[in-house]
């Protein structure tokens, strides 16, 4: 029996893509690159490749239910984990733990976020068949980190162990999004990586993590042990979740336990967390802008990303902005504010 299962995240709204990613149709499910495939299409073709179809679960929210069978229609009812409310991942990956594993205690489990971009997906395989084998004969739970290429703000970063030879490095301690002078020192001391957020672990030791950081929550989901999988799981859930406590699986669980290793990974990876990600991981030395959806006469205008759903678009004298429509919104920002595209959301829903 394969024990490798994958389990997708895909319950974020992904705000700061507005007005293309709304609530009821966030990040996830749309076609943001331009390539003819949602997010979560691409995440779960390439986790096919190494998982089986049936051993792939989709971790959501209980809204989003529909859209994922929509999407991929080769998935069934019971691979979706519908969340009741919107909680964060710990309460999330819990409940996907217990439930695979009361179907195979023996399951190896792959996280991912369903909203990456990860280009050489071989090399995307291969290092996380590398952390299935070693998480099948060792009790530790294992992340993939992305070597920096430069002092980004905005992730998180892994400082791991590296007086070994050994690819898989013990991490010494997690960093939140740091200041950009804290950014440059770990660049320097070369023994950083970015958290890319994607894990894997044994069902059974993730349990165990649970049981021991976060026991509350533990014993809350382990009382509906014999539930899980069966027509009463849905009115458990709906009892129980909204209780839960609303916290991370980092700071849960991997900046508690010292069991902890990451893997530097080999692969290309964005996790396109703004619309001037998008800009820097689609532009082309030869091209001045970005053009998507888009029919486009620049006139004196570089560095633009436009998005549109085939309109043409005529700009004069324009440098370094996002232009995106969409349905009912139109959004004209400087690059370097993608960042305030989430209060721009927040105030147009207010009115």
């Amino acid at each position: 029996m394969n024990n490798q299962y994958g389990i997708i995240m895909a319950g974020g709204i992904g705000s700061r893509f507005w007005p293309e990613s709304t609530a009821e149709r966030p990040k996830q499910f749309l076609d943001l690159l331009g390539n003819g495939k949602s997010f979560i299409r691409q995440t779960f073709e390439r986790l096919n490749k190494l998982i089986p179809t049936n051993q792939i679960y989709l971790l959501t929210n209980e809204r989003y239910r529909q859209l994922i069978k929509e999407q991929l229609p080769e998935i069934s009812d019971n691979q979706i984990i519908a969340e009741p409310v919107m909680r964060n991942t710990a309460p999330a990956v819990l409940y996907a733990a217990k439930k695979i594993y009361k179907r195979n205690p023996k399951a190896n489990l792959l996280i991912a976020p369903s909203d990456h971009y990860i280009a050489d997906e071989d090399k995307f395989i291969a290092n996380v068949q590398t952390a299935f084998d070693a998480t099948v004969h060792r009790d530790i739970l294992m992340t993939l980190g992305v070597v920096p290429h430069s002092p980004n703000t905005g992730y998180g970063y892994i400082q791991y162990d590296n007086t070994t030879n050994s690819p898989i490095k013990k991490v010494l301690k997690f960093t939140e999004k740091p200041e950009l002078q804290t950014a440059l020192k770990f660049l320097k001391e070369g023994n950083y990586l970015w958290n890319a957020g994607i894990f894997i672990w044994r069902a059974s030791v993730i349990l165990d993590a649970f049981k021991k950081y976060l026991p509350d929550m533990y014993a809350k989901m382990s009382s509906g042990d014999t539930i899980y999988n069966t027509n009463e799981e849905a009115r458990f859930i709906a009892e129980v979740f909204p209780k839960l406590e609303n916290i991370s699986i980092d700071y849960g669980i991997l900046e508690k336990a010292n069991n902890v290793y990451v893997l530097p990974a080999e692969f290309v990876w964005n996790d396109l967390g703004a619309w001037n990600a998008i800009y820097e991981q689609l532009k082309q030395p030869e091209k001045d802008n970005v053009v998507i959806n888009s029919h486009l006469l620049a006139d004196n205008s570089q560095g633009n990303l436009v998005k549109t759903n085939g309109k043409n678009v005529v700009l004069k004298d324009l440098r370094d902005y996002i232009v995106v429509d969409s349905k009912d919104t139109l959004l004209i920002i400087p690059r370097k504010d993608d960042q305030k595209v989430k209060e721009y959301a927040q105030e147009v829903s207010n009115k």
